[in-house]
């Protein structure tokens, strides 16, 4: 399958397997990390997507130096209410999703256009609609 360019300008926004994967020196990932920089996106993580992502192998060192290059988004309780009007606008609820949903809500709030990068295209779609493009790692 042929990759899709990113657009000029905007911000990238990785989930939770894109930082994992990002973490991890995925091919795929890095490339698109590295496109996205060289076209002047900003690359930005949600503040959650680094407790869905961390696990006791990560690479500490690793994990901060990668940070480093990133902008996390703070998740306060205006966003929380926000996430929780995404999901109830899409008919899901629970844990399953609450991280999800304030991924989304996070990626809404940034620079357009905005790209996220997604193991969950599904789930990112019902919550984001067609105003974000989702592209698959």
């Amino acid at each position: 399958m042929a990759r899709r360019k990113l657009i000029h300008g905007g911000t990238l926004v990785l989930d939770s397997e894109g930082l994992s994967k990002l973490l991890a020196d995925d091919d795929q990932v890095v490339a698109l990390v590295a496109e996205a920089r060289s076209r002047g996106m900003e690359v930005v993580i949600s503040a959650l997507t680094i407790i869905e992502a961390v696990h006791v192998r990560t690479n500490r060192p690793r994990l901060n130096w990668v940070l480093s290059g990133l902008r996390v988004v703070p998740v306060g309780d205006e966003e929380a209410r926000a996430a929780s009007t995404l999901l109830m606008e899409a008919g899901l609820h629970g844990h399953k999703y609450a991280i999800d949903a304030a991924v989304a809500e996070a990626a809404l709030r940034q620079q357009r256009p905005v790209v996220m990068l997604t193991s969950d295209i599904d789930d990112m779609g019902k919550l984001c609609a067609a105003r974000i493009r989702l592209v698959a790692v």
